[in-house]
């Protein structure tokens, strides 16, 4: 009898044994999709990959929009295009204007430029380190780095900009 028990035993832990890797092994197949899930809807949640306002390089996420090859600039509201595309002339090669995404942190409308020649800036909207600037200024010369624009173009932008804002330049 002593050895049937432990052949019924053997046998059980066998048997228990088969249960327990099958319940795993659908446990693994039922949990799979539930791991795969994140990772197929981190995509979707990527502000990365956001897609560009149309007309423009810029996300909808952007305030103020700058094509620097086309010396082109917008307004963006909510995804769309509140104003432009508008003229605008950006910095040269010794100064250039910044490339990348950045936030206005400061307006002055009468602010004048702190550089040996003290030009006026009227209407700027400072968005990047260095006094980088949206600003009234000539259309024909480039900038120190700035982004000139013509002056109903700058009020316009100086009055919708707000501290905080986002700006991208493309």
């Amino acid at each position: 009898m002593g050895r049937h028990s432990v052949k019924r035993t053997a046998a059980g832990r066998l048997r228990g044994a088969a249960v327990t890797a099958a319940v795993l092994g659908l446990g693994s197949l039922v949990a799979a999709p539930a791991q795969a899930a994140p990772a197929q809807s981190a995509p979707r949640g990527d502000t990365g990959t956001a897609a560009t306002v149309a007309g423009t390089p810029c996300t909808a996420t952007a305030h103020a929009c700058v094509d620097l090859a086309t010396h082109r600039a917008w307004l963006l509201d909510g995804g769309e295009v509140a104003r432009g595309p508008v003229r605008m002339m950006p910095g040269d090669a010794t100064d250039p204007t910044p490339v990348g995404t950045f936030h206005v942190q400061w307006k002055d409308q009468n602010h004048v430029s702190d550089m040996p020649n003290h030009a006026p800036m009227p209407f700027s909207v400072f968005f990047a380190d260095g006094g980088v600037a949206f600003h009234e200024g000539s259309l024909q010369n480039s900038s120190y780095g700035c982004v000139h624009l013509a002056h109903d173009d700058a009020v316009a932008f100086f009055n919708a900009l707000q501290v905080g804002d986002e700006v991208q330049v493309h």
